[in-house]
């Protein structure tokens, strides 16, 4: 055993330890006091062991992507792959979903007293709804909003209004839209990832995201869907700034950028990740701003012209959150304890390309250049059934480039800057004060980001199957809230 693979181990029992104690402390404070408002401390569920007609369905795409995902990750075509990518992770997540039967696990979970299909009918005038939309937030207000409709901007109920409007109305149909729009959450971290690191270390990364833990809840959460408009928005902006038409990539990144704004308060914080994307571009990496710029007024101007007020809703907000059980559930507790929900929908393969992240942010700034010198041949490797490592095909070596106006960055130092900007992210929310709790759901924007870290794991069939464990045993063994 390595010594890598060794600290790799150490990082993922203290990881274990602490999902048990979070999940030991939180039960005996919730039969204390009753001031968590979870069940199954600190998911949002319930204990009920059970199976249904997407078992099977669920046990084929686990034991494929672990047995031929690494290989054909490093063989496939770059555009084959990211298709086969969005095709595995939506078959992953509608598979993990139907555990729990169409009805329970897709079809109503968007129609509960909660969640946006209970307003459609209130925006037959959408404009006017708009207008009047802040005067329905707080608890106290007539005909206050439900608790997902009161905590994001509007864009996400529009976004079910506009297509029950086109005729794919009910819990169904949107539930469709989440996990199909959901799933491609992967694609754009890859695209993200080989313009601004490796192709290769995008192909090593692409079996782990895809059978991320985190399928359980994009499948059916409308946060699968902000997830893939927060990840696209990255994925263009790595193009924009790489030199890959700038102008039609940039508009499209600050399109999607002043869209997930508009879809949840809290993925501003996403300007994070885009800094990082930002600085790890090309040596013209400022020239799309203004296109970058421009495409981020267009979804906030649209919305204040119609009367929609982002910063008021957003202090009524806060309002709104501390009147409900965000006002009892005690930070002392959440501050911690939400990493452990982190723990549980990115996997230990993830803890472990985590622990590796932060080990390469820290390495010698000479070791990461000597790894990365221009212009040599490239062999990506996958392991055989005995463990070994084989050479499966050969790729060119991009030459890399000095892109912060300092040393040459290696593409894993690249790709940990990238991962520790969406960490980061998670970090700052988690301080906040503002995710107490179902974070399992509302972190998943920022969770999609660190299975890319898994890039530099050996055993990739291994940490694979441990992924697939977990989520299987997640939605097998509880009846998650989301």
């Amino acid at each position: 055993m390595t010594r890598d693979l060794l600290r790799d181990l150490y990082a993922t029992a203290a990881a274990a330890l602490l999902v048990a104690t979070a999940a030991v402390v939180g039960t005996a404070i919730e039969r204390e006091h009753g001031t968590l408002y979870v069940d199954w401390p600190p998911l949002l569920a319930d204990w009920g062991p059970h199976v249904g007609p997407g078992t099977p369905a669920a046990l084929v795409v686990a034991i494929g992507v672990v047995a031929y995902g690494p290989r054909v990750a490093a063989r496939l075509p770059w555009r084959t792959l990211l298709g086969a990518a969005w095709g595995a992770a939506m078959s992953w997540t509608w598979s993990l979903a139907l555990i729990d039967g169409w009805q329970r696990g897709i079809a109503v979970r968007l129609t509960t007293r909660y969640e946006y299909l209970q307003v459609i009918d209130r925006f037959d005038d959408i404009p006017a709804t708009l207008r009047d939309f802040t005067h329905h937030i707080l608890l106290h207000s007539p005909d206050n909003w439900p608790a997902h409709v009161a905590g994001h901007p509007p864009a996400a109920t529009v976004t079910f209004v506009l297509l029950d409007r086109a005729g794919l109305g009910g819990g169904g149909w949107a539930g469709t839209w989440c996990i199909t729009v959901g799933a491609s959450a992967c694609v754009a971290v890859l695209v993200a990832v080989r313009a601004l690191a490796d192709e290769a270390l995008a192909r090593r990364a692409a079996p782990f995201l895809v059978l991320t833990p985190a399928a359980v809840w994009m499948g059916t959460s409308a946060d699968g869907y902000f997830a893939a408009v927060a990840a696209w928005s990255v994925a263009f902006l790595a193009l924009a700034v790489t030199g890959h038409r700038p102008r039609l990539t940039g508009f499209a990144s600050g399109l999607l950028f002043g869209l997930t704004c508009y879809l949840s308060y809290g993925l501003t914080l996403f300007a994070v990740v885009a800094g990082a994307a930002l600085l790890l571009g090309g040596p013209r990496r400022t020239r799309p701003l203004p296109y970058v710029l421009a495409g981020v007024t267009v979804v906030p101007l649209a919305f204040t012209l119609a009367g929609f007020h982002w910063w008021e809703a957003y202090q009524l907000l806060v309002d709104r959150y501390h009147q409900g059980a965000g006002g009892i559930r005690p930070y002392s507790y959440w501050v911690w304890a939400n990493l452990a929900c982190t723990v549980l929908i990115v996997g230990p393969a993830t803890v472990a390309g985590l622990r590796r992240t932060v080990a390469t942010l820290f390495e010698s700034p000479a070791r990461l250049r000597a790894r990365s010198s221009p212009g040599a041949p490239l062999r990506v490797r996958t392991p055989d059934r005995l463990g070994a490592s084989v050479p499966v095909v050969s790729l060119p070596r991009r030459r890399v480039v000095s892109r912060a106006g300092g040393p040459d960055l290696s593409p894993d130092l690249r790709l940990a800057l990238l991962v520790a900007a969406a960490f980061t992210a998670l970090l700052v929310a988690d301080l906040s004060g503002m995710s107490k709790a179902e974070t399992e759901r509302i972190w998943l924007p920022f969770a999609m980001w660190l299975p890319a870290a898994c890039a530099s794991l050996s055993r990739p069939r291994t940490w694979l199957a441990a992924q697939a464990v977990i989520a299987l045993l997640l939605n097998h063994l509880l009846l998650t809230g989301w």
